[in-house]
C-alpha cells in the first residue's frame, strides 16, 4: 500500500509543479491521484491498527477489489489524457508515467484481491471457529 501512495503522491506532485494544473485533464488527474492517496492512506492506517481485523464482517477484500479495479480504469483515462498534454510541459509526461505505473500496480492488486475473494480469504487476521459441546447426563434414580 505504501507503494501505491508513493505513486499517487508523485503523480500529484508532478502535476502541481508543471504549472499547467489549470487544464481540465490535469485537474482530473490531480483529483484521481489525490483521492487515491487519501483512501489508500486510510486503508493503511486501518491495517496498521487492526481495524480491519476487528470489523471482520465488513467485506474488506471486496471493497478493496472494487476500489483497485475502478482506480485502474480511472488512472488509464487520466494518464492518457495527461499524456496528450506533454507538449506543454515535461512534468506532465512524468505525471503520465507515474499514472501508468499506478494503473499497473492497481490492476495487479485488483487481480490479487479477486483471487483472495474467490478463495474465501480474510483481509487480515485468522478465522477462529469456536465449537462448544455439551453433554447431557440423565439423573440417577
Amino acid at each position: 500500500m505504501t507503494f501505491w501512495n508513493a505513486l499517487n503522491f508523485l503523480g500529484f506532485l508532478s502535476i502541481a509543479i508543471s504549472g499547467n494544473a489549470g487544464y481540465s485533464q490535469a485537474s482530473f488527474f490531480d483529483s484521481i491521484s489525490g483521492f487515491a492517496f487519501w483512501f489508500s492512506g486510510f486503508l493503511l492506517a486501518f491495517y496498521l491498527f487492526h481495524v480491519i481485523e476487528k470489523f471482520y464482517k465488513i467485506p474488506w477484500l471486496k471493497i478493496e477489489l472494487g476500489f483497485c479495479a475502478l482506480w485502474t480504469v480511472f488512472y488509464l483515462i487520466a494518464s492518457t489524457m495527461v499524456a496528450g498534454l506533454t507538449s506543454y510541459s515535461a512534468a506532465l509526461g512524468v505525471a503520465a508515467f507515474f499514472g501508468f505505473c499506478a494503473m499497473v500496480v492497481y490492476g495487479y492488486d485488483a487481480w490479487l484481491k479477486y483471487q483472495g475473494v474467490m478463495s474465501g480469504q480474510l483481509a487480515q487476521g485468522e478465522r477462529h471457529v469456536s465449537k462448544t459441546t455439551s453433554t447431557v447426563t440423565s439423573p440417577a434414580y
